[in-house]
């Protein structure tokens, strides 16, 4: 026996027929028993299980390869600076310094713990795709009814489906009475889905094949039974879990972009160390320890060692605040990726929609009402050209609501805080809600008997008595209704239903059949004619309102927010015109996707803002495109269907509330309230954390620079290396991190969100940044080689030298803190005040140095000694002179930008 007779790209949605009966199964299903080499009345018999497990393996989804954790521990030293502080590190321990080893192997050990949580994290998302498979499965074997472990399912086998089952395997129905199931987790089909048996073309789109339950997903009412078409890894459930093993996870741009600046530090430092070294030992006739401990004070000096502390941090605290707003980011780097989004893809239904199915109009023969209020809560009344109406005066309108609500399974239900929500269906129970917002209470009329809805003949009826008289009560799809009647208004009713369903609405019709009052029973016979049709309601799903402004924030901000739904193109269209979504017009379903080559997907991509009645694929499809065309792509999902769109895109955005456990742990962000708004809200948290990460390095580098100069300059002129390494550790580490936390709780500029993007491959360090921190350390690196110069021709002692050194170093620092708290703007502006953080961590600063001063212990670790109240005038003076010339820059920057924009 061959695989590929059960392989399930032969469906064969086709072969179906009829519902089977009790009497037989319907010998229509041949096609599909022929292929599977199965007796419908029999099964499989245990001997065919046994070869077709050995063939196709048991029913669960393949376990990819893992390296052990040690493994994946040191991959995260796998680092170019990592390699140089490691060199270093080794170095101090042969010359003894262990202070300086024990400080550089921290931060790389730190940094690599971090790395590897992360990734921990991300390898749930798999596992948690895994336990949705279900334990156990009715099936039908050598003629007997059997329960067994879902795992032994093999392709061929008869399984059993019921109300509460978890479909165990992909299964074509042979038989279905009154089946739904619930498929939000693979489809994004927020209801849940009829299923039949008739046959469908062989281009079906996953949301559409009713004739089918998918593993994974849950039986929500009615029974079925039918053949396993695919099991484990060749299931939809198993393609989802192939593409999460195969998707590749892009890096973000930040770790690109520090990546490549770690790159360009390394090999400046290495031929620095290198050339220092030559002249130190040729020229100048250095010791070699002595040497040797210079060059890894410079090499010390010129890594940025805080820096990634300092990132963490303020990455972690953009993650607090985001929490705060209602987004819950799972790893550090993806806080600044936000602030690179140029594109946001979205579901429909419950974050650009309430998810709340609102009736909003009910048209009539000759008149129609409009209906306030949204939600279910029924608040709202029914109206007339803007006044409200007395259903009294309405009799058809009555007669309407009556139908509706007696039609009806649904129940309102008022929680504890006053939210109303529904138990049953969505669409019955908007129709409740409005049969409340009438003026006068509405009838629901006692049953005698019901037709239940099915969605092979599209209505649902009840037979009724009202007043001595029986009536039959019809509820449904108006096309199917409208063939019910005898009427001559048919054309005039279809150009209503066209014209409805182009505003994205939903339409339900109702309409009545008096008959006999002695008529006990009904059935679909007594359903064929003689019908009045009453009139229809015109039901959304409506956008929510802070979402539109959000849009149009998006737009100001320069990112395209583009809708992929599972919704049918009309309702797509028409909901993303009032959203300010697409141009009202434009819009490409999944199947035409499907049709398009590499080139000619990317392009539509770009031109499209819509896209409806999407499959599993076409997420990811489309989030590959726009990356291909250079774009930073956000995606939502809630689905196990969307798990490999949001971890392939740049930033994949989970749905908090009706997300899946899948969709969330391959997500890099959680939206706890499941709105667009809060997706805006972080991209605007994003972008500061990212101004604010680049100021901190315009902030630190000049601090490294400026060291690495003084002692590029001692060791190039032969005189006494004006800092000791455990000194510049201790600016690097201690000093430099404590001030620059205050950048992190710098606000969001202004201008901030009317400015395009930045792109993904910009470098970290602009043009500008490069000046500025040559600019910045030339001044703070000259200013102390002056003083330097000066108090060495008095004839000043070494320790004070170094003292002064070392606390004109912090002090230019803390000068340069305030200049950098805005990268252009004046620093003495309306704003200055606004960071508290500055001063706290300023008022720290000087302590801390006071201490470093005056304290015995600290003078021993530090080898600084007390100085006298007059020598602080120089690294008051060097600071001061840092804060003028550096907002001296700004000013002559900020005027050539506005003449240049003048000259434009």
């Amino acid at each position: 026996m061959e695989a590929a007779c059960y392989n399930n790209q032969n469906y064969d949605l086709g072969g179906g027929g009829k519902v089977v009966t009790e009497q037989g199964f319907d010998q229509e299903f041949t096609t599909i028993l022929d292929t599977h080499e199965v007796l419908l009345k029999e099964g499989l018999s245990e001997v065919e299980v046994v070869k077709r497990l050995k063939v196709f393996g048991a029913n669960e989804l393949p376990q990819g390869k893992r390296e052990p954790g040690v493994i994946k521990f040191f991959k995260h030293f796998h680092d170019v600076l990592i390699y140089v502080l490691l060199a270093a590190a080794v170095i101090t321990v042969v010359l003894g310094h262990y202070i300086d080893t024990s400080v550089i192997l921290a931060v790389v050990v730190i940094n690599a713990a971090i790395g590897y949580i992360q990734q921990s994290k991300a390898e749930k998302a798999l596992d948690s795709i895994r336990e949705m498979l279900s334990f156990k499965a009715g099936v039908l074997r050598e003629g007997k009814r059997k329960d067994i472990l879902a795992a032994d399912l093999v392709p061929g086998d008869l399984v059993y489906l019921r109300a509460g089952d978890k479909v165990p395997a992909d299964i074509r129905l042979v038989e279905a009475s009154n089946l739904q199931v619930e498929e939000s987790s693979l489809t994004g089909e927020s209801d849940a889905v009829n299923k039949q048996t008739e046959r469908l073309s062989s281009d079906t789109v996953l949301g559409d094949r009713s004739n089918m339950a998918f593993a994974g997903t849950a039986v929500a009412a009615g029974s079925g039974f039918g053949v396993v078409i695919a099991t484990g890894g060749d299931t939809e459930l198993g393609k989802i879990s192939s593409a999460m093993e195969s998707v590749e996870k892009l890096q973000t741009p930040l770790l690109k972009q520090t990546a490549q600046f770690g790159k360009v530090i390394s090999v400046i430092i290495v031929l620095s160390a290198i050339g220092m070294f030559f002249i130190g030992y040729w020229v100048h006739d250095y010791a070699t320890a002595e040497l040797l401990l210079a060059i890894i004070g410079l090499t010390v000096a010129a890594i940025p060692e805080g820096l990634p502390a300092v990132l963490s941090i303020i990455l972690a605290l953009g993650v607090q605040t985001m929490a705060g707003k209602n987004a819950i980011v799972r790893n550090l780097p993806s806080v600044e990726t936000l602030g690179a989004v140029t594109v946001i893809c979205s579901d429909k239904t419950g974050t650009l929609t309430k998810n709340e199915m609102t009736a909003t109009s009910v048209i009539l023969a000759d008149e129609e009402i409009n209906v306030s209020g949204v939600g279910y809560s029924p608040e709202g009344m029914l109206k007339k050209n803007g006044d409200g109406i007395r259903l009294a005066d309405h009799p058809r309108l009555a007669k309407f609501l009556a139908c509706v609500k007696t039609v009806n399974d649904a129940h309102l239900v008022k929680g504890k805080k006053g939210k109303w929500s529904i138990s049953g269906g969505a669409t019955e129970g908007c129709l409740l809600t409005l049969a409340e917002k009438a003026d006068d209470e509405v009838e629901k009329l006692p049953v005698i008997m019901k037709i239940p809805f099915d969605s092979s003949y599209k209505y649902m009826a009840a037979l009724v008595e009202d007043r001595g008289t029986k009536w039959i009560y019809a509820k449904g799809a108006p096309e199917k209704l409208l063939d019910m009647i005898q009427s001559e208004e048919r054309d005039e009713w279809e150009a209503k239903i066209a014209s409805h369903a182009k505003r994205g609405e939903r339409l339900l019709g109702a309409a009545v059949k008096q008959v006999d009052y002695t008529v006990e029973v009904i059935n679909h016979e007594d359903m064929k004619c003689g019908f009045e049709f009453l009139g229809m309601a015109g039901i959304i799903d409506p956008p929510r309102e802070e979402v539109i402004d959000s849009i149009v924030q998006c737009k100001k901000a320069g990112i395209r927010v583009k809708m992929i739904t599972g919704d049918h193109k009309d309702t797509a269209v028409a909901i993303g015109a009032k959203l300010g979504i697409g141009d009202g017009a434009k819009a490409l379903e999944g199947r035409e996707l499907d049709g398009l080559n590499a080139q000619q997907l990317e392009a539509a991509a770009m031109e499209y803002d819509i896209f409806a009645r999407t499959s599993p694929t076409n997420k990811l499809q489309l989030v590959e495109a726009l990356q291909a065309k250079g774009q930073v792509c956000a995606m939502t999902g809630d689905g196990v269907n969307d798990a490999p769109a949001l971890k392939r895109a740049d930033i994949g955005i989970a749905m908090g509330i009706k997300g899946t456990e899948v969709s969330k742990e391959a997500a890099e962000m959680v939206l706890v309230d499941d709105n667009f708004s809060t997706i805006v809200n972080a991209v605007k948290e994003g972008r500061r954390v990212y101004d604010n990460l680049k100021k901190t390095i315009l902030f630190i580098l000049p601090t490294n620079v400026s060291e690495g100069l003084l002692i590029f300059i001692s060791i190039l002129f032969g005189t006494t290396i004006p800092l000791t390494a455990v000194q510049i550790l201790w600016v690097n580490m201690i000093t430099a991190v404590t001030i620059s936390l205050a950048i992190a709780f710098e606000k969001l500029e202004p201008g901030t969100m009317e400015r395009p993007p930045r792109k993904a491959n910009s470098p970290l360090l602009s043009g500008y940044y490069v000046f500025r921190i040559a600019f910045a350390s030339a001044i703070i690196g000259g200013g102390i080689l002056w003083m330097n110069s000066m108090l060495e021709a008095r004839d000043y002692d070494q320790g004070i030298l170094q003292t002064m050194t070392l606390q004109a170093l912090v002090i230019s620092q803390l000068f340069y803190l305030f200049n950098c708290r805005s990268e252009r703007r004046f620093a003495l502006n309306r704003d200055f005040f606004s960071n508290k953080a500055a001063f706290i961590v300023s008022a720290i600063l000087i302590l801390v140095q006071l201490s470093v001063t005056y304290v015995p212990f600290m003078n021993t670790l530090l080898g600084t000694e007390p100085i006298g109240l007059r020598y602080w005038i120089w690294p008051l003076l060097i600071g001061m002179s840092v804060f003028i010339i550096v907002e001296f820059e700004k000013w002559v920057v900020r005027l050539m930008s506005r003449n240049s924009k003048l000259v434009k």
